[in-house]
């Protein structure tokens, strides 16, 4: 019975009707050809037998018989009648015993029986006629049996009789061989995801090599597999990370109250161990902030305050809060700014991530370093870089840092909870920017945007495409589209460098088709 389950597939039933339709198509083709045909046939005797009339009606009456007499002589397939009769109706010559009784004599061809000589056929059939009386009184009497026609139109009709049945059966097997075909890449599609239901998440549907609609169903879901196990691996340590960060901030501050409680005498050190607890306190909610904060930017919550954000400006401000920190660690901190470039996005956003990187610059670049951010552009992009004379960050551990709560073991003396890179990969990837760690020693950060004379445009949201795809949809100019400033990688977007590549919009620009990314 399992087997037989196709019958009752959407497929065969399709192929079924095609089947079906195109039995009726043959049975309608063939009526209107039988008609066609049988029309054509009969139009064309009625024009041979008015033509022979006509003919016979001019020759001189000695020479009549003689050729209704050759007429019939020619005859070999027996369908030609033809009579000449007296002005008293006796019988001349020909094959036709008497005149039709009512039978018309004006040369019209009609449809009548005639009353032929046994010697001729041994029949008395329905014949296309026509009669016409002479002038010297005489009756000429002309026929030709259809029969023929009949036989023509049956031969045709069986033509197309014959060719339903194989077309038939064709279509039929069709419906069956796509029916089970499709029912075992369904039964094989839910196999695999009882699999992925059982908590197999490397478990994949079957795409296959066909341009398909299964296929590219297919990729798009595991395409969407492949998210969802991204996210739940990332998930299944993030409960350990947050517990171990915030156990040490919690256990500074319960010693630091238990000491107090038992040695604190004074109203000074019961404020010392009171200051302690609340810096174990703040950074604890630090923690959870920047968590907070972290899942509000993934989860494209602040799409909505995007608009045409000057980075020159940014640049100036992020600067002026980061120079006297600089100053007081002893660090030279250089600006090169262009003037005019935009791009489109979230300035709060792009604030934060830039200042994170800045921060991490002047945090770990010893007394005596220098810290370099610069912002150069042409007609089609501009360039944002930051770098520093730090100790930079290893090869292994470029996609690492972009992990919550990860913390190289050569800073782990260094105030922070491993967070700020996560939060800078997460607006990089809110706004479809590229994100590259620069080698080690040392680093470089750079932000490539496309730019525009004018910005006045939006952007679209980012969609999941397939395995190994993402598209975003931007707006940018068609020269840096032509150019490829707008390609990148998923390997590359997850964090290679913190640098940024975005596109930028203006209200010259048009919406182009799409922005991809490719996974290598």
């Amino acid at each position: 019975m399992r087997q037989m389950q196709f019958i009752r597939s959407n497929t065969f039933l399709w192929a079924l009707a095609v089947a079906a339709t195109l039995a009726l198509f043959v049975v309608g083709l063939f009526a209107f050809v039988y008609r066609e045909l049988d029309d054509y046939l009969i139009a064309r005797s009625d024009r041979m037998i008015t033509t022979q009339i006509h003919f016979m009606a001019g020759l001189p009456r000695d020479r009549r018989a003689r050729a209704v007499a050759d007429q019939l002589e020619q005859d070999s397939r027996h369908v030609h009648y033809a009579g000449l009769f007296s002005a008293r109706g006796a019988r001349l010559a020909g094959n036709i015993d008497r005149v039709p009784s009512g039978f018309d004599l004006d040369g019209t061809v009609q449809g009548v029986r005639l009353d032929p000589l046994e010697t001729a056929a041994g029949r008395s059939p329905i014949v296309r006629t026509v009669g016409r009386r002479l002038d010297d009184g005489d009756v000429l009497v002309l026929g030709r049996h259809v029969d023929e026609t009949r036989e023509i139109s049956s031969v045709v009709g069986q033509a197309l009789a014959l060719g339903v049945l194989p077309a038939f059966c064709l279509c039929v097997l069709a419906g069956a061989w796509l029916s089970v075909r499709a029912q075992k890449r369904v039964e094989e599609v839910n196999q695999r995801v009882q699999r992925i239901v059982a908590g197999e998440l490397r478990e994949r549907l079957p795409e296959g090599n066909a341009d398909d609609p299964f296929a590219r169903l297919a990729r798009i879901v595991n395409g969407m597999l492949d998210e969802m196990e991204t996210m739940i691996n990332a998930l299944a340590g993030v409960g350990n990370d947050i517990a171990h960060d915030l156990r040490t901030p919690l256990t500074r501050a319960r010693l630091a109250l238990e000491r107090g409680r038992t040695h604190a005498t004074t109203l000074a050190q019961l404020q010392e161990v009171t200051d302690k607890a609340i810096a174990g306190i703040d950074q604890s909610l630090a923690i959870v902030t920047a968590l907070l904060r972290l899942t509000e930017i993934e989860n494209n919550r602040r799409t909505a305050g995007f608009g045409n954000v000057a980075l020159d400006e940014i640049l100036r401000e992020v600067c002026d809060v980061y120079e006297p920190i600089a100053e007081d660690k002893g660090i030279a901190l250089g600006v090169v700014i262009d003037r005019g470039v935009q791009v489109w996005g979230d300035r709060d956003l792009l604030f934060e991530a830039i200042a994170n990187l800045v921060d991490n610059a002047v945090k770990f670049t010893p007394a005596g370093g220098r810290v370099k951010l610069e912002l150069k552009s042409d007609d089609r992009t501009a360039l944002v870089g930051v770098s520093d004379t730090g100790p930079g960050i290893n090869e292994q551990e470029r996609e690492a840092v972009l992990r919550r709560f990860y913390r190289s073991d050569k800073i782990r003396n260094t105030p922070g909870v491993g967070l700020g890179l996560s939060l800078v990969a997460a607006i990089v990837k809110l706004h479809g920017f590229r994100l590259i760690i620069g080698p080690a020693p040392g680093g470089r950060v750079e932000i490539l945007a496309c730019t525009a004379r004018e910005s006045a445009a939006r952007r679209m949201p980012i969609s999941d495409v397939g395995s190994g795809k993402r598209e975003v949809d931007v707006m940018a100019t068609r020269d840096a589209l032509d150019a490829g400033t707008c390609r990148m990688s998923e390997t590359e977007f997850r964090g290679v460098t913190p640098s940024l590549v975005a596109c930028a919009s203006a209200s010259l620009l048009k919406p182009v088709s799409r922005f991809e990314m490719w996974e290598c």
